[in-house]
């Protein structure tokens, strides 16, 4: 029964690493005035391309398919937020917040997927979610760390007029 539930969750694992590319191409494309933001994202949008890789890896070793509807849901969810962003003129906030929280379900989905491989017997699926889980973990930190900072540069851009200020 638990193989059933980890090909479930490695399909969902790698819709969820679909919809990261989507949301973080959508911030780097928006981002002109915080640098070291822009270079996070930029790092983790090429983490998270190789994590899909590594997914889809494991799963072809293990004879299962990636979910099109599972990939395209995460997808359109990620437009959907990349839109909903674009007209917040605190959208780098907004987009902070929401990318830890973003990161944090990421860290209790591999968590969760680690403990089903491992009930399964996938020592490999093991290793890879585990790799996963250190650059999700890597990425949460850094957030936290700089969401103060961004919040207090987007309200002293706020408070000179600049009209740049969400970028």
């Amino acid at each position: 029964m638990e193989a059933k539930y980890l090909e479930d969750w490695l399909r969902d694992a790698h819709a969820m690493e679909k919809q990261a590319e989507e949301m973080l191409k959508a911030q780097a494309k928006r981002i002109e005035h915080y640098p070291a933001l822009r270079a996070r994202i930029d790092q983790h949008l090429h983490e998270t391309e190789h994590q899909a890789e590594k997914l889809e890896r494991v799963m072809n070793e293990l004879g299962i398919d990636t979910s099109a509807m599972k990939d395209m849901g995460g997808k359109l969810t990620a437009f959907g937020q990349s839109v909903g962003g674009m007209m917040a003129g605190d959208e780098v906030v907004k987009g902070g917040i929401a990318s830890y929280a973003f990161e944090c379900f990421e860290i209790a989905n591999y968590k969760a997927l680690i403990a089903a491989a491992e009930q399964a017997n996938q020592p490999e699926v093991v290793r890879v979610c585990r790799e996963i889980l250190q650059e999700e973990q890597a990425m949460a930190d850094w957030l936290d760390q700089h969401l103060d900072e961004t919040t207090r540069t987007f309200l002293t851009r706020a408070d000179d007029n600049d009209v740049q200020a969400k970028k």
